[in-house]
């Protein structure tokens, strides 16, 4: 899990501890004089939360063992290193290379293990569907399983072609049915900030001053530490 998304999550974690303190100060003067306003605006806030903190928990693919805090990202720029590098069969330094040689070195350059030839490459990690659903650092597996590229985005590739050639990056030359399986080494990461984890901080704060207007006797100094604790980072 990469830092910010953990800080995000601890953020969020903080403000569902100071509600759980609101909701206390309110219990005791709704037990003796229920308030239905009171107890909505306690539960709209809540359910908000546990929407925030169940979207920020499901960003985050499952990746091969080593690749936490790795992004697909890192992978095509470590990839992106050994352009201009000989092709070499069997090779897998920046002498020279062939295109599982290539791969396993990207990722070993992140602390990241895969095995060395495509026939172990092309299980490791977990499948993706379509080109449509390839990501910066997955791997494409072409030629009936004998060659190999991570994908770089925008449609291009980074790979060792073949003997005479050089790794390259390179416009994608394949289809769809071309290709064998596309795997996901790294985890997913769709968000790096409570915001975009699925947090809507207009919603809560929204929720808080309905709580606000509801009641007189909340505790305003913990109203005021939930709302500075949203603010804080969650939005950008």
């Amino acid at each position: 899990m990469t830092t910010a998304m953990t800080e995000a999550i601890g953020r969020m974690q903080s403000i569902r501890s100071t509600i759980e303190q609101l909701n206390g100060a309110t219990a005791t003067r709704a037990a003796a004089s229920p308030d239905t306003t009171v107890s909505g605006a306690n539960s709209d806030f809540t359910a908000l939360l546990n929407q925030a903190l169940s979207g920020a928990g499901a960003t985050q693919g499952t990746g091969v063992p080593g690749s936490e805090g790795v992004t697909g990202n890192a992978v095509k720029d470590a990839a992106m290193k050994y352009i201009g590098v000989p092709y070499v069969f069997g090779g897998e330094d920046a002498s020279g290379m062939d295109c599982s040689g290539l791969v396993q070195r990207v990722y070993a350059d992140l602390g990241i293990e895969v095995p060395r030839l495509v026939s172990g490459q092309m299980t490791a990690g977990t499948p993706v569907a379509s080109l449509a659903e390839a990501q910066p650092g997955d791997l494409i597996v072409t030629d009936n399983a004998e060659h190999i590229v991570i994908y770089a985005g925008d449609n291009k590739v980074i790979h060792a072609p073949y003997e005479g050639r050089t790794v390259s990056h390179v416009e994608r030359w394949f289809d769809e049915s071309d290709i064998v399986t596309i795997r996901r080494i790294v985890p997913t990461n769709t968000a790096n900030t409570a915001n975009t984890a699925g947090l809507d901080i207009q919603a809560l704060l929204g929720s808080l001053g309905g709580q606000q207007s509801a009641t007189t006797s909340v505790n305003e100094s913990l109203l005021a530490a939930a709302r500075a604790a949203m603010l804080s980072g969650g939005t950008r």
